[in-house]
């Protein structure tokens, strides 16, 4: 006959007379940060565009600063520029070209971006940007 080991024992083989905490995660936490993460990661993808967008027109009154010679072929090349790249969010008109006294030019824009979240929620994003003004001239402003 086999001899099984009482529950004392038993308890003391399984421990070794510890109680260890337990550690980790639960379900429930998991899927609050499986959400958390998921809204994060949607929200993201909604702006990512209209930061890229951003950055386009940025790109685009540099280069139309650099290839135009008055405020008319500026925003030429600003309409030729923003064609290519799929600039939508503003147009030629809508960017502010302004004599330095140096007789360079300097261009700025200014917008806002509303991005649909669910529902009645939404972001608004301000964008503005500027090119060709020294810290001196910013001051004086």
């Amino acid at each position: 006959m086999r001899k099984f080991p009482t529950r004392s024992a038993a308890r003391s083989l399984s421990f070794s007379g510890k109680l260890r905490a337990q550690r980790g995660l639960s379900l429930l936490g998991l899927l609050v940060i499986a959400a958390l993460v998921a809204m994060a990661a949607t929200l993201a993808l909604k702006v990512a565009p209209t930061v890229n967008e951003y950055l386009a027109i940025k790109r685009a009154i540099v280069k139309s600063r650099a290839d135009g010679i008055d405020a008319r072929s500026i925003r030429n090349v600003f309409e030729r520029v923003a064609a290519v790249d799929d600039i939508t969010a503003i147009d030629s008109k809508d960017l502010i070209v302004e004599r330095l006294p140096n007789g360079e030019f300097a261009i700025s824009f200014d917008y806002e971006k509303r991005i649909e979240i669910f529902g009645p929620v939404s972001l608004v994003i301000h964008y503005k940007g500027e090119t060709g003004k020294t810290f001196a001239d910013r001051t004086r402003n």
